[in-house]
C-alpha cells in the first residue's frame, strides 16, 4: 500500500514538472526573457516608483536593462538623483493609472510611489505655474444620475442640479436633471478581505507629505521663453485637497461646484487612482502636481496649450526636489 501511494506521488511530481515545461515554452519567448530579467533587476532593488503622463529628466538609465516591456508599457529602470527609482508612462485616465500602479507594485521590489503631472486649477488664491501637493484627493466621478423627480440619496456626499445652471433660469425643464456624488468602495491589505471601506477622502503618507512640505519656498520656472512669462512667480503648496475624475474640467461653473462643494484646488484624471492602489496595496504614496490652467474660469481659449509644458517642468522639478530628500536606501 505505502509503495503504490509512493508511486502515485512520484507519477503527480513528473506530470507536474512535463505541465510546467510545456507551459513554459508555450510563452512567447520575450516574457520569459523579462521575468528573467525582472528577477535580476529585483535583486538592486527596492527602487522608488515613479508613474507620471510624462517623462521626467535627470534620469539615469540602468546600463544593463534601461526598461522592461510589460503589457504594452515600458518601465524604465535607472536612478534619478542618487535614487533607485522605476518609472512608468501610465497614460491618460483613471484606468490607465491603476493598471500601471498595480503593474508596477506587483512586478518590481517598490518603496513607495510618487505620482506627478498636471492639473487644473480650481481654487482662485493658486495661479498658473504653481505646484500643489495635496494632503488628500477624491474621485469626484462617482455619480448617481437620477430622473428629474427623483431624489438624490442622502447619503451622497454632494449633488449637483442641473436645472439650476439653466440660463436663464426657469426656462422649461432640464431633463438631465440631477446627480449626487457617490463615495468610492476601498479595499486595503490592511483592512478585513473582501470588505470594501465607504471612502471619500484617500490621504496622502503622512511622513511623505511632511518631508514634502520642506519644498515649499523652492524656486520654480516662470517663464515659456523669452517672450511668455507668468506675472507672478510660481510657488509650491502642500496640504490643500485634489480631485480625479475621467472629465477634462474646461468649464467655470464646474469648476466652481468642484471647488463650493469639495474645497478641491486642482482637479486631473488620474491622481486618485493611483493614490487609491498603492494604498490599497500598502505602499507609501504621494502627489506633486503642476498647474497648467484655470480649469475653465479664463476669458478665451484654455491656458493649457501655453503653460503646459512649464507647469509640466516645475511638477518635475518638485519630484526632483523630494527624491533628493527621502532616504538612501
Amino acid at each position: 500500500m505505502g509503495e503504490s501511494a509512493a508511486l502515485v506521488k512520484s507519477c503527480l511530481a513528473l506530470l507536474f514538472t512535463f505541465t510546467l515545461i510545456v507551459f513554459s515554452s508555450a510563452l512567447p519567448g520575450d516574457r520569459i526573457n523579462s521575468r528573467r530579467k525582472i528577477r535580476e533587476v529585483n535583486r538592486r532593488g527596492p527602487y522608488i516608483g515613479l508613474v507620471t503622463v510624462f517623462a521626467t529628466g535627470s534620469f539615469r538609465p540602468d546600463p544593463k536593462y534601461p526598461f522592461i516591456h510589460l503589457a504594452g508599457r515600458r518601465f524604465r529602470i535607472g536612478e534619478v538623483r542618487g535614487r533607485k527609482v522605476v518609472y512608468v508612462r501610465c497614460g491618460m485616465g483613471m484606468m490607465n493609472a491603476v493598471a500601471a500602479t498595480q503593474q508596477m507594485l506587483d512586478v518590481f521590489d517598490i518603496q513607495g510611489i510618487i505620482h506627478f503631472g498636471i492639473a487644473g486649477n480650481t481654487n482662485n488664491s493658486m495661479s498658473i505655474g504653481d505646484v500643489t501637493i495635496p494632503k488628500q484627493v477624491a474621485h469626484t466621478g462617482i455619480w448617481d444620475w437620477v430622473n428629474p423627480n427623483s431624489t438624490v440619496d442622502p447619503a451622497d456626499v454632494a449633488q449637483l442640479d442641473i436645472g439650476s445652471y439653466s440660463a436663464p433660469k426657469g426656462s422649461g425643464i432640464n431633463l438631465l436633471g440631477h446627480i449626487g456624488n457617490n463615495k468610492e468602495q476601498f479595499y486595503s491589505v490592511s483592512g478585513e478581505p473582501n470588505v470594501g471601506e465607504r471612502l471619500l477622502w484617500a490621504k496622502i503618507t503622512p511622513h511623505w507629505l511632511q518631508l514634502a512640505s520642506s519644498l515649499e519656498g523652492m524656486k520654480l520656472q516662470q517663464c515659456v521663453n523669452s517672450s511668455l512669462c507668468l506675472p507672478e512667480k510660481p510657488k509650491v503648496v502642500v496640504g490643500l485637497r485634489a480631485s480625479t475624475a475621467n472629465i477634462f474640467v474646461d468649464n467655470a461653473a464646474y469648476r466652481d461646484f468642484l471647488f463650493q462643494q469639495f474645497g478641491v484646488s486642482s482637479a486631473d484624471m488620474e491622481s486618485a487612482a493611483v493614490v487609491m492602489t498603492s494604498l490599497s496595496n500598502g505602499f507609501p504614496v504621494i502627489v506633486i502636481r503642476g498647474l497648467s490652467d484655470l480649469a475653465g474660469n479664463q476669458q478665451g481659449d484654455n491656458a493649457w496649450s501655453k503653460f503646459g509644458s512649464l507647469a509640466a517642468s516645475n511638477s518635475a522639478t518638485a519630484v526632483l526636489g523630494f527624491i533628493s530628500k527621502l532616504p538612501q536606501n
